[in-house]
């Protein structure tokens, strides 16, 4: 492992420290009982206090020296006076430890007292600290200058993604979306528990992908010997619920959809559904809007947000829109009652990428998603899908060819997604077998498998149902002003981080000899290199191997050329 001059300087900090007796992680208990905010809401001079943090700045005054600690609250001043930490002539925990061992970063417990500085600042006078954790890398921390300008911000959107934990230190603002995300996972339990529905678990590992149209990730079980998949979908095993006797189940369950990753999609993502028994679509349109401006109000303390360029209001209540509706409004184009040839052939006179194997839901979803989608700001429930969309969907009551289903559109994203629950088991086996000749066809996202315990589950009878699903990921990006999903997720789904090529010091050496010239004739380069034949050889095919250089003959010469 090839260290930095600073990671270097800290081990050896990390070694001197041993030799002083001082364990640089100790496993001891540190009496906390203070944080930062707990102090500045209940400051008092005098009063004591013992708090444990980040060491995040320093400004060294020679006997003494003014600090920063930060905590899971944030920031708190503290004041180090070398006499009063080092009390007898040993003044080695000052001038040696704090002075010179400990960095920016580390990990310390302080005792003290509070008090008010000249300026009016409220401080921590240090009686005591114990070094509580060694940091190995330095942090890479922005500075502020008298101009209020931020320099060395830490800022790369790949390197925060991938170091979570760096990012959440040095851009405090980052925590605040976590802490909100996870109010309004709260304030939606606390929703639907006074509604009076049941928090349930389903499986994750399925032996059908079933309740959605999704291409799923497939594994194995050893002790089975057979195929599993991780679930893209929650519904089947809820409306199983139903049929059980419950009258209202939901939970928040991680899905997993083996697709394209963008700005709003993660292949691992967090949904709520939600089934109440003896409800409608009606109903649940209302209940939605009702559950979103309390979690809003909760998460933000307004049913007003901002998203991008959007003032957003999550008052209830929303417009509604059926699709036929939206799509004849922005496009002239009527779907009723259109076959499948002549929804094609509209698709691609309006210029969408569409292809022969898609059916009638899949042709409707890609005009309304290119034509209409983007123009919804406003929460708007857009209703009443053709029954091709929607395979797990009671027909509409007044329309057989539609069914009753609304989506929730926001700034131009689907946030939810609701039905009036197919329970009609003869009806499901026939929507399943429609499903199944278009995954035949080629469509991968349509359902290539027939559930069918769910059918047998249906046949013993499911009370009429509503179910609701909303995307827990999107919503708190909406609630939080956030256009890219990897924002609001901790760990969001990376590339694997590209490993440095480990070759040996011959080969480094050959390669510092053609960066100036990017190439060389071999009988030149090798003389510079001065290297036995050995060495030579053994350099020369770890450098190829790792595809570092290549040899091209030119007239009777051989040239070494750097590919790097």
């Amino acid at each position: 492992m090839q260290l930095s001059e600073q990671e270097i300087i800290r081990r050896e900090k990390l070694t001197a420290l041993r030799n002083l007796g001082i364990n640089p992680y100790p496993a001891d208990l540190y009496p906390v009982n203070h944080t930062s905010k707990k102090i500045k809401e209940g400051f008092e001079d005098g009063k004591k206090v013992i708090v444990a943090g980040r060491l995040m700045s320093v400004r060294d005054q020679g006997k003494a020296a003014f600090a920063e600690l930060q905590d899971s609250d944030g920031r708190i001043q503290m004041y180090f006076n070398r006499d009063v930490i080092c009390l007898g002539e040993d003044k080695t925990l000052y001038n040696q430890v704090f002075k010179k061992l400990t960095d920016l970063g580390d990990f310390i417990g302080v005792e003290g007292e509070l008090f008010t500085t000249k300026v009016g600042a409220q401080c921590i006078r240090v009686d005591n600290f114990t070094l509580l954790s060694k940091t190995l890398r330095p942090l890479p921390l922005p500075k502020t200058d008298e101009d209020g300008t931020i320099h060395d911000a830490f800022n790369d959107a790949e390197l925060r993604y991938r170091m979570r934990y760096v990012d959440l230190v040095v851009n405090p603002q980052v925590k605040e979306v976590f802490v909100k995300r996870t109010k309004l996972f709260t304030a939606m339990r606390t929703f639907f528990n006074e509604s009076g529905y049941m928090e349930v678990e389903t499986p994750i590992l399925q032996s059908i992908p079933g309740g959605a149209a999704a291409r799923p990730f497939i594994t194995h079980h050893n002790s089975l010997d057979i195929p599993l998949y991780m679930r893209i979908a929650n519904e089947l095993y809820l409306k199983r619920l139903i049929v059980g006797g419950f009258d209202g189940v939901y939970e928040f369950s991680k899905n997993f959809r083996n697709e394209g990753m963008d700005r709003t999609h993660n292949p691992e993502f967090t949904a709520m559904e939600i089934y109440v028994a003896y409800k409608d679509y009606n109903w649940m349109m209302e209940f939605t809007e009702n559950l979103l401006e309390y979690c809003a109000n909760q998460v933000n303390g307004t049913s007003e947000a901002t998203f991008g360029e959007h003032k957003v209001s999550f008052k209830a209540p929303y417009a509604r829109v059926t699709m036929t509706d939206a799509i004849k409004q922005f496009t002239g184009f009527d779907i009723s009652g259109k076959s499948e040839a002549e929804l094609f052939e509209a698709a691609k006179s309006m210029k969408i990428d569409v292809n022969e194997t898609m059916g009638k839901g899949k042709l409707i979803d890609e005009i309304f998603g290119a034509k209409c989608e983007g123009s919804f700001i406003q929460p708007t429930f857009i209703t009443d899908y053709p029954k091709e969309m929607s395979p797990l969907c009671k027909s509409h009551r007044d329309n057989p060819e539609l069914t009753e289903r609304f989506e929730l559109m926001v700034c131009g994203k689907e946030i939810a997604n609701a039905y009036s629950e197919l329970n009609d088991p003869i009806d499901q086996r026939e929507r399943f077998e429609a499903q199944l000749k278009l995954s035949e066809k080629g469509d991968d996202e349509a359902t290539q498998f027939i559930d069918e315990d769910f059918l047998r589950a249906l046949e013993y009878g499911m009370p009429p149902t509503s179910g609701l699903g909303i995307g827990m990921d999107r919503l708190i990006m909406f609630l939080t002003n956030n256009a890219s999903i990897q924002e609001v997720l901790f760990f969001p789904q990376m590339r694997p981080e590209a490993k440095p090529i480990a070759i040996s010091e011959e080969a480094k050496a050959i390669v510092e000899l053609l960066k100036p010239h990017q190439n060389m004739e071999i009988g030149a380069l090798k003389l510079l290199a001065n290297l036995s034949g050995k060495k030579w050889d053994a350099a020369m095919k770890d450098l190829s191997k790792h595809g570092l250089t290549s040899v091209r003959v030119d007239s009777d010469s051989k040239i070494v050329e750097l590919k790097q």
